[in-house]
């Protein structure tokens, strides 16, 4: 353990090491700031002006959001030094806030709104009326316009253990000497986090609700790994440690004393939540055997595809689009070689090629990063054939946190924040270099990257603040889909016709969910019936779904999302190529759809019903 600052100064006092209450005297930490609009009623504000309020009175109970979203300035600027509130009381206090944000929006006058403006007040409606809706369930976390819904407040990817290193790491900022009294103030509130999870874990679990034990092990495992970080110091005070701002060695000292005196005794106790639910825990991996479980996961379905498909059609529809995939994969692999056996088969057989292979350990994940790098500028360079209006992302590669990387997916992206502070990324799990292949590692790039997740969020952070926080997985996700698609037609595998088979594979992996995710939470499916579903019928590797069926079993519905999406979208461009004729343009209905922002796909239907009639005027 090493040596920390013994001096006991005043500013030590204010974060509560004396035994006085950091909350009560951090500055600025006691709630939001307000402006003179919000004593105003709704109706006697511009429409832009009423969802300005609306997102900032939703950012109030979560401030991190603001900061990754870089809006945490001027009056806002106490959030950067505050979690908000948390355990049970957050969560009602910000139901409440929602239910009379809900209502505000309903009731104001939409007469004489832009096109821009509905979707705006369209999109609000959506997302706070689903959160509701969630949150009047009797347990689980909630994702407010956004995608993580979890039935199990901690577990192997998701709660403050995984994502405190991450955002202290990547999202906290480090500019100036208060930002150093900022980063000490959440600190100090991380404790307050930890244990709020922790009564709503003993909440569920009084309920009947406890996480199968195979999740409950990984979690385990990492909760340990994580104790251990802290008990050390560790993540949460390496940044301020790597600063070279004046205040920062200080900062440190007293960081390093707070995660070891107040974090890691609130992960201790977590550790030992964790452990009284394994003592009575069973192996069945799907929301069918949790109580009340088929009205979670007809909710979690329901808001993340957001549609009122039942898990039965999504399930045929996932088998329907499986087919058809491989029916355009099964002439690839004959004309590479590979004529015998199913796709499954055959795909599991081009796994094995070592000439698709990476290298191992250090060097091979060298030359991913090498490979990424190369993939980005070129589809860079194809974006003026696909848009009429571009964007020039910021953007880096970065490597998922090693002790997130056993529960994470083999990679992940998004855009930066508004105000281009902090950049987009893309995170790539490395945990071992046989994850991925040379030929379905440029899909995932494009995926994630460019004209995926961090190219879409490019165009969501210039739209109003509200549109940037309110997100949809259907239309996120499945324009990430959409954009491997882009890629493929721009010519990503002309002359690698293998790397078309790993798009496809791609493609045929999501249709695999539909078919898994109900399987697992609907038709009681095992979780390794679950991964050979995946491994047999589309040549999926085991070490890459072992870790995604698990993540299905932790986040129910979400893995509908993608295919569901991006099959819409498709449709969508077929409704506008017949309507319009030769009047449809490629670059021009690609560049509607992503200025008319992440939506659910009803208002997606109407961003795209505009875009046909403003073709044919």
């Amino acid at each position: 353990m090493r040596e920390t600052n013994q001096n006991i100064t005043r500013r030590q006092a204010l974060y509560g090491l004396g035994g006085v209450s950091a909350l009560a005297l951090i500055p600025g930490c006691a709630g939001a700031s307000y402006s003179a609009a919000d004593a105003l009623p709704p109706a006697s504000l511009s429409p832009d002006a009423m969802l300005d309020r609306i997102a900032y009175a939703m950012l109030e109970h979560e401030p991190a959001r603001a900061t990754g979203l870089g809006v945490d300035t001027g009056e806002y600027a106490a959030w950067r030094g505050t979690m908000g509130a948390a355990g049970e009381e957050g969560r009602e206090a910000y139901k409440a806030t929602l239910e009379r944000l809900l209502a505000d929006a309903r009731a104001y006058p939409k007469d004489n709104l832009t096109a821009d403006q509905q979707v705006g007040f369209d999109v609000v409606e959506s997302a706070f009326s689903k959160a509701i809706e969630g949150m009047n369930l009797p347990y689980g976390d909630v994702a407010v316009g956004s995608w993580r819904n979890a039935p199990y407040v901690v577990i192997q990817n998701v709660g403050g253990y995984i994502d405190f290193p991450r955002f202290f790491g990547a999202t906290q900022p480090l500019r100036d000497s208060a930002d150093v009294d900022h980063y000490l103030s959440r600190i100090a509130e991380v404790p307050k986090v930890l244990n709020g999870e922790l009564e709503r874990m003993q909440q569920a679990r009084a309920f009947g609700v406890v996480p199968p034990d195979f999740l409950l092990d990984k979690a385990i495992g990492q909760m340990r790994t994580a104790l251990k970080d802290a008990m050390e110091g560790g993540s949460l005070v390496e940044p301020l440690q790597s600063s070279d701002l004046g205040s920062a060695d200080a900062g440190a000292a007293l960081a390093d004393t707070l995660v070891q005196k107040e974090v890691a005794p609130a992960l201790e106790a977590q550790l030992a939540e964790l452990y009284s639910m394994r003592k009575v825990a069973d192996s069945d991996p799907g929301m069918w055997s949790q109580p009340e479980g088929e009205a979670w996961y007809s909710w979690a379905t329901s808001a993340s595809t957001t549609t009122s498909l039942s898990p039965d059609e999504i399930h045929r529809q996932g088998l329907d689009e499986l087919a058809e995939l491989h029916g355009r994969m099964d002439p690839i692999l004959r004309e590479v070689g590979y004529t015998t056996g199913s796709v499954g088969e055959r795909m599991q057989a081009l796994s094995q090629d070592p000439r698709y292979k990476f290298a191992e350990g250090d060097p091979g994940r060298e030359e991913i990063f090498e490979f990424i790098d190369e993939r980005i500028d070129w589809i860079k360079g194809q974006m003026p054939r696909a848009f009429n209006q571009l964007v020039d992302p910021n953007m880096e590669v970065r490597r998922i946190p090693i002790n997130e990387e056993p529960g994470a997916p083999g990679a992940y992206g998004g855009a930066g924040s508004k105000d281009g502070s902090i950049p987009g990324r893309f995170w790539i799990n490395l945990r071992t270099t046989d994850l991925h292949r040379k030929y379905d590692l440029p899909d995932l790039t494009f995926h994630e990257a460019i004209p995926g997740h961090v190219w879409e969020g490019e165009y969501s952070n210039r739209l109003p603040l509200i549109r940037s926080i309110l997100a949809f997985g259907a239309f996120s996700e499945g324009w990430a889909l959409y954009g491997e698609q882009l890629a493929d037609e721009l010519g990503a595998y002309d002359d690698f016709k293998v790397g078309r088979l790993g798009y496809l594979q791609s493609l045929a992996f999501r249709a695999c969910r539909l078919v898994v995710d109900t399987g697992l939470h609907s038709k009681r499916w095992s979780r390794e019936q679950a991964r050979q579903f995946f491994v047999e019928r589309n040549g999926s590797k085991y070490e890459e779904v072992a870790s995604e069926v698990d993540r299905y079993c932790s986040w129910p519905g979400q893995a509908c999302s993608y295919k569901i999406g991006h099959s819409e979208i498709v449709r969508q461009r077929a409704r506008a190529e017949a309507e319009l004729g030769s009047a449809y343009d490629f670059k021009a209905f690609n560049t509607a759809v992503i200025l008319g922002g992440n939506a659910p796909l009803d208002v997606v239907d109407k961003t795209v019903s505009r875009y046909i009639a403003g073709a044919r005027a």
